[in-house]
């Protein structure tokens, strides 16, 4: 690496990311790791279980665990139980929440409303985090990034990525986590006067193109393979979302492509 040219420079000459330069195999056992990878399985398919469940259908899978153990991996791998909480809680004390804008919203053309959230990916030896923008009425992947850190600026990157590519939407749909909360993600957001709108805490169908997504990339590409590293996952997810985009063909936009449905309209 050329010390007299800054590291952002050096990958966007490379045209490879930050979290690729960075990214060191993330210091978990491999009991752990195995236990990790059972955990995003059963969470794809039951994402209202919270750590007693889990503990419980992995013990019945001759797992010998404790909660507490269900509790930090879940809380490492980015996920939580999805159900409507009484009490509604804040990610984090000094971030401001944005109401929901989506809830009735009749949602017929390209850029109307974006959204965005990130998803556990495991490795053979460690595992990171894709955070994917998504355009909600054609389904087409704008942008994504990977990182083994659950730092806000994989996010942004991705949130910027897009913008650059495809301009803005009206509306801007993410979560409540603090990767999307804090000032770095919420000010590049305001910068373009886009609106803000943010899921209902553990409330699982307010950013459910997103999850549809994960759910397909995770039983069609991820589970059916063993990343060796960080580039060979960024190449195979890379080779997946170009496919999903450009030859999978959605009913829910009149079984054409996303790509189709976003550029025609």
């Amino acid at each position: 690496m050329n010390e007299e040219i800054s590291i952002s420079e050096q990958c966007r000459i490379l045209n490879i990311s930050r979290s690729t330069y960075y990214y060191e195999a993330v210091g978990e056992s491999e009991k752990n790791l195995s236990l990790m990878r059972r955990i995003d399985e059963l969470y794809i398919d039951n994402p209202s279980w919270g750590s007693r469940q889990m503990r419980n259908r992995l013990r019945l899978e001759g797992h010998n665990v404790n909660r507490k153990r269900i509790q930090r991996l879940m809380r490492l791998m980015g996920i939580e139980a999805l159900y409507p909480k009484k009490n509604l809680s804040r990610s984090h004390p000094d971030h401001k929440i944005y109401p929901y804008l989506l809830r009735g919203l009749i949602i017929d053309r390209p850029n109307q409303v974006w959204c965005s959230d990130f998803t556990y990916i495991r490795l053979k030896h460690g595992f990171a985090y894709l955070a994917a923008v998504i355009d909600w009425y054609s389904r087409k992947v704008l942008s994504w990034e990977l990182s083994n850190t659950m730092d806000e600026w994989f996010c942004v990157s991705a949130l910027e990525s897009a913008l650059q590519k495809f301009g803005k939407p009206e509306i801007f749909n993410t979560d409540q986590g603090s990767q999307f909360t804090g000032d770095s993600f919420t000010g590049v957001l305001k910068s373009k006067e886009i609106r803000i709108s943010m899921d209902g805490k553990g409330r699982a169908l307010d950013n459910i193109i997103v999850e549809r997504f994960w759910r397909s990339l995770k039983y069609e590409e991820v589970y059916l393979k063993e990343y060796e590293t960080l580039t060979e996952c960024r190449s195979n997810i890379s080779d997946y979302i170009d496919k999903y985009n450009n030859f999978r063909p959605h009913s829910s936009v009149g079984k054409l492509t996303p790509d189709m449905a976003y550029f025609a309209a």
